[in-house]
């Protein structure tokens, strides 16, 4: 992640915040004081004795600003991170206004006020922090405080690096120009000056007034890099390696720090440590009470498969779930015994033929799927993933279909912002992949929980569902 705001966004960014606390702190006074929703125990307090700590806040704000780094990142932020951050570094402040509080011994300060102050923080944060970027963009476009930025390099990476770059120009960004890998070398794709070859560096970083420099040579030139840095190690421009493996990158790339070594993570679940947990306890939990108040729905649904057709009242199934592993999943039988037995794996058609005398019903309303509750609360599911696929379809889709095996970085779900987008069935196996990856890019519990509202109402019945 790009570091160290413009000189411009960390001043506007924090006036906006000192502003925002200044007035979540008097508002919290008057709710406090004037409003009166909790009693007071220790009378009246004048504002002049909560107003003349506002210099203790700001401090504990920036105290607080320095643990969570809040200043320090560089890049846009949306506005769910956003918040999040803010309110993260809210917590911190309230708990350090306390502490430094508590050695006031002439006055004793509601803990209420600063539970008030807690809550609307985060909101006048936010708020104000929209008006800052706002100002902050129309001073990038007069050209305020900006780092001119030469781009080392033609090919692929270099080419979305100038893209992220344009995209976040009003963080103070401006586009110098570029260096070709040879002499005479044109600018490819990049649609930036050619300022020079690599062995022109030194004299182009002076010459134009160069800030920063992001070097992303293609892997062939690789040789070439250890001349350029050598040039560029006694000059004060920033230097920034962008590594050519940009199209190799997938799901929940990044950066890790391994003991000071910094590791290049190409792909990997979102589910990590907390999110995992959080994510099964949330399955544990709705899919136990789901299949609670759902018993009288599946035993009405297991007496109709037993009463219409001979045979077994489960249909167990090999599906792969996360990471490649495979696991038995459950559904209502609603084909005849044996239904592959000629055709082989195929999949489902309208009018199929094999289907018991209920099946059809079972599985336009999807009510042949109840069973994979007991999936999700053993473990092998959850309630919200991409659907699981049969070996044999997912050995022959890995090999037409870019990207399909990364939706196994992702336990299966019993419903997917697939299936609820209508791309389910018998329909294009790239648009349900490409909404399966967007799930997983975008993974968060509220995202689930959209899903599972969203299901009510639109994921049960289905057209493409036969």
């Amino acid at each position: 992640m790009l570091k160290k705001y413009g000189q411009i966004n960390v001043i506007v960014l924090f006036a906006g915040d000192a502003l925002a606390l200044s007035a979540a702190w008097f508002l919290a006074y008057l709710i406090r004081f004037h409003v009166g929703i909790i009693p007071l125990r220790r009378g009246f307090v004048p504002a002049s004795e909560y107003m003349v700590l506002l210099p203790v806040v700001w401090a504990a704000w920036l105290l607080s600003a320095r643990i969570t780094h809040l200043y320090l990142h560089r890049t846009g932020l949306k506005s769910t991170e956003e918040i999040g951050r803010l309110t993260h570094t809210m917590a911190w402040a309230v708990m350090m206004l306390i502490a430094l509080t508590f050695f006031f011994r002439e006055q004793s300060y509601s803990r209420v006020m600063a539970v008030y102050f807690m809550v609307l923080g985060p909101f006048f944060l936010f708020l104000v922090r929209r008006l800052a970027w706002s100002l902050i963009r129309k001073l990038r476009r007069r050209g305020v405080d900006m780092r001119r930025i030469l781009i080392v390099g033609t090919g692929g990476a270099a080419r979305k690096m100038a893209e992220l770059l344009r995209a976040h120009r009003y963080l103070g960004f401006e586009l110098a120009g570029c260096l070709a890998e040879k002499e005479g070398g044109g600018a490819g794709q990049l649609s930036l000056p050619v300022l020079g070859a690599l062995g022109d560096a030194p004299q182009v970083v002076e010459r134009e007034n160069i800030a920063e420099v992001y070097v992303a040579l293609p892997a062939s030139e690789r040789a070439s890099l250890d001349g350029l840095l050598d040039s560029l190690a006694d000059s004060s421009v920033d230097l920034r390696l962008v590594p050519d493996v940009v199209d190799f990158m997938r799901l929940n790339a990044g950066i890790e720090d391994f003991s000071g070594i910094p590791i290049i993570v190409l792909s990997q679940s979102p589910l990590l440590g907390w999110n995992r947990l959080v994510k099964r306890l949330m399955d544990v939990v709705m899919g136990t009470l789901a299949l609670a108040l759902l018993s009288p729905v599946i035993l009405i649904v297991a007496a109709l498969v037993k009463l219409t057709s001979p045979g077994p009242l489960f249909y167990v199934q090999e599906r792969m779930g996360l990471d490649g592993v495979s696991f038995q999943m459950y559904k209502f039988r609603s084909m005849k015994v044996d239904a592959e037995k000629e055709t082989g794996a195929v999949w489902a058609r309208p009018d199929d033929d094999r289907r018991t005398p209920v099946g059809a019903f079972l599985r336009r309303t999807s009510l042949d799927e109840l069973p994979q509750l007991l999936n999700v609360i053993r473990g092998d599911m959850s309630l919200v993933g991409p659907r699981p696929e049969r070996q044999v379809f997912v050995q022959n889709f890995r090999k037409s279909v870019p990207g399909y095996m990364l939706r196994h970085k992702m336990k299966s779900g019993i419903t997917g912002w697939a299936q609820v987008n209508g791309w389910r069935g018998d329909t294009s196996i790239e648009k349900r992949i490409e909404f399966d990856l967007f799930y997983i890019e975008n993974w968060s519990l509220g995202f689930d929980l959209k899903i599972m509202w969203m299901t009510l109402w639109k994921g049960f019945v289905n057209e493409n569902a036969y």
